[in-house]
């Protein structure tokens, strides 16, 4: 068993990508590694000719799957885009490991990434000993993605400021980066794209220029759908972390992951599950990710300090930590929410027990 905290996905789920490959005849682009259709496969889960079961990565409407995947076909870049917690890294991790094997051509954008992180940079050192030059020059991983014909991935695009947004203006319309001190330039193998992410709920954002906006096909994600399929998410991101924490912890029962997907949900819609009762929204996000978070917080405080199965005590702490971002604010309308909703539910009383203790 591998002793990596986490592993990329090509290597976590290499057994499915190589069935993939054996099973997949179709005509594959320039430098792909699966075809088109095999890509969604992997996405969406499926069972193969020979039996073989593909596990769902993206749990969701697979028509936005397809579309993401026949953009990467084009000359369009993809833009990744929805709510915090949408899956957009996820996506945009397993597009890449399943379209170039290799998933960790990466820049991540923050408000502090320079040009440098984007075109190339230089062994200053040798820069000053022998000049500008080739060995000199230090190459980014969209670079190499160029030269090699690979998805290049980038983060939170629009932490970026907008005059570094743009310097990839050339890279996707042109498909070449001059690099002027060596007079010279790279040109784009075929296979080379961008999956780039960002989100619609941070503050102080840069918006995209029109120039840069024409480069990308935009797919957004959106918050899953139903319920169930918001429950069949967590359980299989939970299963998961457990497996590779290795927590001496019960495996959570499937009461518990939908108590705090309902939690979420109401919160976030404004309205419990029955429709009956509309309830303030706090400031923060309520993610399915941050559900996934509060669940494996519960199963660690269940293995080590509780007797390894999951109960409402070893959840509260996460809860309330997920929806009191604003001390004053948020505390209002998480009380409300716990004294109109949670305390009336009959067989929510340890929940509604333990937040109250909590607080």
């Amino acid at each position: 068993m591998s002793t990596l905290l986490r592993q990329h996905a090509e290597q976590l789920y290499a057994q499915e990508l190589e069935e993939l490959q054996k099973q997949d005849t179709g005509k594959r682009p320039h430098n792909w590694k699966l075809t088109p259709q095999a890509v969604v496969t992997y996405l969406t889960g499926g069972k193969l000719k020979n039996g073989f079961e593909v596990s769902p990565k993206y749990i969701g409407n697979k028509r936005l799957m397809e579309i993401a995947v026949a953009t990467l076909t084009t000359d369009r870049a993809l833009l990744l885009y929805g709510l915090p917690g949408t899956a957009k890294s996820w996506v945009s991790e397993h597009l890449s490991a399943a379209v170039s094997g290799d998933s960790t051509m990466i820049v991540q954008g923050t408000a502090g990434t320079s040009e440098e992180a984007i075109r190339y940079g230089w062994n200053y050192a040798r820069l000053l000993a022998e000049g500008p030059s080739e060995k000199a020059l230090v190459e980014t991983p969209i670079m190499r993605s160029m030269k090699e014909g690979k998805i290049a991935r980038i983060e939170e695009l629009t932490r970026i400021g907008a005059d570094v947004q743009d310097t990839l203006i050339t890279i996707l319309s042109e498909k070449t980066l001059p690099v002027p001190e060596l007079n010279t330039e790279v040109q784009a193998v075929k296979g080379f794209n961008v999956i780039a992410t960002a989100n619609n709920r941070d503050k102080g954002v840069n918006e995209l220029s029109s120039a840069l906006k024409r480069r990308f096909n935009t797919v957004i994600l959106p918050v899953p759908d139903s319920i169930e399929e918001e429950i069949d998410i967590v359980k299989r991101r939970v299963e998961s972390f457990e497996k590779i924490m290795e927590l001496p912890a019960e495996p959570p029962a499937l009461q518990e992951i939908r108590r705090i997907v309902t939690i979420f949900r109401e919160l976030r819609s404004g309205v419990t599950t029955d429709g009956k009762t509309r309830i303030k929204i706090p400031s923060g996000t309520l993610s399915t990710a941050e559900a996934i978070s509060v669940v494996n917080n519960g199963l660690a405080m269940a293995a080590y300090f509780g007797d390894g199965q999951l109960k409402a005590a070893d959840l509260a702490a996460g809860i309330i930590g997920s929806v009191v971002k604003d001390p004053v604010q948020d505390k209002l309308v998480w009380q409300e929410y716990l004294e109109t909703v949670v305390k009336p539910r009959e067989d929510w009383k340890d929940i509604y027990r333990a937040c109250r203790d909590l607080i």
